[in-house]
């Protein structure tokens, strides 16, 4: 885990309190990490996703259309920057997991394998949450949602590793239980030129049915468990920034409503495809993903 100290100089003037989100929502967290890390000299675009309400109170340049055109604003925004000369301003541009992994997929991969100079975040809550819980490409097997209430069929899409196989500079996955390692990979996004893609879950306590005062805990059991890994792909080699012992996924699988209509069957292939995704990212740390 990166050991870093938190750059608290700007949280207080770029983003101010009180949200819409709902209590519990990694959203309002999250950006006030991202913009600790990011400073004052950032443009944010992108809208969609519930936790990202938490954007009506940052204080930095902010625009906000469908989220069917994700990357497609930062693009021009990027574009007008660099015909005026400037590249002293970070872009962000950021959507939920429709928003990322299925309605404007198209155009991140496009913006991708353009080279963009923007930052590309996912702020994955694993389901269509402001619109009602509806089941999205990012939503993990054999969880419950509105459209799937006996839990969804399909295994959630590995959007990472489909962006790193653009051989883009930097992709990495992050998570608001592991702050400073978090942090660290948007301080190292910031200063990569070219396109940067972020990955981050975000807890959800409606939709993942849990105690609002768990948040950190449940996200963090995550990790813990490998079913969400922290790594990062650098010039397309595959790099481990955590590797915990792992604990079984039923501990992460319990504290989650969503689930407990799983059976065990079910819950033994959902150990099964994370083991499998452990061993082949240990497999392939320290080598290139582009071969």
């Amino acid at each position: 885990m990166i050991n870093e100290k938190f750059d608290r100089r700007y949280s207080d003037i770029l983003i101010q309190g009180g949200t819409q989100c709902c209590p519990g929502c990694g959203g309002p967290l999250f950006w006030k990490m991202a913009l600790e890390a990011l400073g004052p000299e950032t443009i944010v675009y992108g809208d969609g996703p519930c936790a990202m309400c938490a954007l009506r109170n940052i204080k930095v340049p902010f625009f906000a259309i469908h989220f069917s055109f994700i990357a497609d604003g930062a693009t021009g925004i990027s574009a007008a920057l660099r015909a005026k000369g400037r590249e002293d301003i970070t872009i962000v541009s950021s959507g939920g997991d429709g928003a990322t992994g299925d309605i404007s997929f198209g155009k991140v991969s496009a913006a991708a394998e353009r080279n963009e100079n923007i930052i590309q975040i996912c702020i994955d809550n694993e389901a269509y949450m402001n619109t009602g819980i509806q089941k999205s490409g990012l939503t993990p097997y054999g969880a419950w949602t509105t459209t799937t209430p006996t839990g969804k069929e399909s295994n959630k899409k590995d959007i990472p590793l489909i962006v790193a196989a653009h051989r883009v500079p930097y992709v990495a996955t992050a998570s608001v239980a592991y702050p400073r390692d978090l942090q660290a990979k948007l301080r190292k996004a910031k200063d990569i030129k070219g396109f940067k893609y972020i990955h981050t879950v975000i807890p959800c306590p409606t939709g993942w049915r849990f105690d609002p005062a768990k948040a950190v805990e449940v996200t963090r059991l995550g990790v813990d468990t490998w079913t969400w890994p922290l790594y990062e792909v650098e010039k397309g080699v595959l790099r481990m920034s955590r590797k915990p012992e792992q604990k079984p996924v039923t501990e992460y699988l319990k504290a989650q409503g969503r689930f407990r209509g799983l059976k065990e069957d079910q819950v033994e292939y959902i150990q099964a495809e994370v083991d499998a995704r452990r061993k082949n990212l240990l497999s392939q740390e320290g080598k290139s993903l582009t071969l």
